[in-house]
């Protein structure tokens, strides 16, 4: 089913009605040793150049990565690139999917960031090693799509959360979906804090989603509310300074969140979640957190 939902009038589907999808069993991570930060290309970048601690930033991720494998899932580690110190943010390169028949798809992202291009071939080998048809995009059509930055999978269906405004233009959606045959329900982004759609909404599980209210329109969280059952909502301060957002729930329980997010934590406890909090400190200095720093595959 092919189409993007730009107006939540347009759902006329219920989540019953989609084809299921498996839940991912690998994680893709890319080793931090040349994770810094050189340059400013979001707002919470502003002062930290050059401020990172690598043997903290290098620890952080460690336990992040052990943590995917205390859970039972394949982890594989990648190196990263001198010249790329942000590819360690590896959501963002490429979407990833699989059909019904197990046919293995990506499709590659068009960075917004010219420091950050250079990152999507390297990560395009992990997909070539690993059977991925790889689909590239028409770059003087689409211009802009960051991946599983923006583009979210809905848990254990076929239907795709698709944000734009900052890193992806809207546009892209509409292939996507006829590439995948997959529903894609268009967010628009309004707060530029929030330059990513996995900055302002988790997906947690079918039922369940973790969002900052204010990082959408009106119009886009009547579509999160049609659709959710559960929505939780992360106020202002551990949206924006402590990236509760950008958390993970890879298998529909076990919730990885950055340290101190007591208002969520709580909210998360009390829908039956179990709640695993990590330091990412580091890696706040970049914008990023938790939900970037991995990409799950099938």
């Amino acid at each position: 089913m092919a189409k993007v939902i730009t107006h939540s009038e347009q759902i006329d589907f219920t989540l019953s009605e989609l084809e299921e999808m498996p839940i991912p069993g690998k994680v893709l991570v890319v080793n931090p040793e040349h994770f810094d930060v050189k340059y400013v290309i979001n707002p919470h970048m502003e002062g930290h150049i050059g401020d990172i601690n690598k043997d903290v930033a290098m620890k952080e991720w460690i336990r992040l990565k052990e943590a995917y494998q205390k859970l039972g899932f394949y982890v594989h580690e990648v190196p990263g690139h001198p010249d790329f110190p942000d590819m360690v943010f590896c959501a963002n390169q490429s979407l990833p999917n699989i059909t019904a028949d197990g046919t293995k798809q990506v499709v590659m992202s068009v960075m917004h960031a010219p420091e950050r291009k250079g990152e999507v071939p390297f990560i395009q080998e992990v997909y070539e090693e690993s059977s991925y048809d790889i689909v590239h995009l028409d770059e003087s059509k689409f211009t802009e799509f960051e991946g599983m930055g923006d583009a979210i999978w809905h848990f254990g269906k076929r239907l795709i959360w698709g944000g734009y405004g900052y890193r992806t233009t809207s546009d892209v959606y509409e292939h996507i979906s006829n590439t995948f045959n997959t529903p894609v329900i268009a967010l628009e982004l309004v707060d530029e804090k929030f330059y990513h759609l996995d900055t302002c909404l988790c997906i947690l599980n079918t039922e369940t989603a973790l969002i900052y209210p204010k990082a959408f329109t009106e119009d886009g969280l009547k579509k999160i509310r049609t659709i959710f059952s559960n929505v939780i909502e992360a106020n202002q301060h551990e949206a924006e300074e402590l990236f509760a957002c950008n958390a993970t729930c890879p298998d529909g329980k076990n919730v990885f969140i950055q340290e101190g997010c007591t208002m969520v934590n709580d909210a998360l406890v009390r829908s039956g979640f179990e709640v695993h909090q990590f330091d990412t400190a580091e890696y706040l200095k970049s914008g990023g957190s938790v939900f970037c720093m991995k990409m799950l595959l099938w």
